[in-house]
């Protein structure tokens, strides 16, 4: 599974950030103008939605298990912040993984 990982954090880095530099090319973007695009209609508000609480569920699991699993969560917050959670989360799964086997 670490491969499996490894391979959907790579895409979940790579095709958001395409679709975002489209954007961010075609026209200035700001913050002010960035959140409100996101909720422009009913799908759109209901995928930004189900993604902001889904970052937050990743976060909150993250913080709860950082003793168990030794992974300080920043570098993931980050990651959820400036490119996703489709890079995100495989990426913290794939680090876990590497973690869980160094151990044995």
């Amino acid at each position: 599974m670490k491969r499996v990982y490894l391979i959907l954090a790579i895409a979940g880095a790579v095709i958001p950030v395409m679709f975002f530099l489209g954007v961010f090319h075609s026209e200035p973007v700001t913050v002010a103008g960035f959140v409100p695009a996101l909720f422009v209609n009913g799908p759109a508000g209901g995928f930004a939605a189900d993604l902001l609480i889904s970052s937050a569920v990743f976060w909150i699991y993250m913080f709860s298990t950082r003793a168990s699993s030794k992974l300080t969560p920043w570098p993931f917050i980050v990651l959820n912040l400036c490119i996703g959670l489709s890079c995100a989360l495989p990426a913290y799964l794939y680090r876990r993984a590497v973690l869980a086997e160094l151990n044995g």
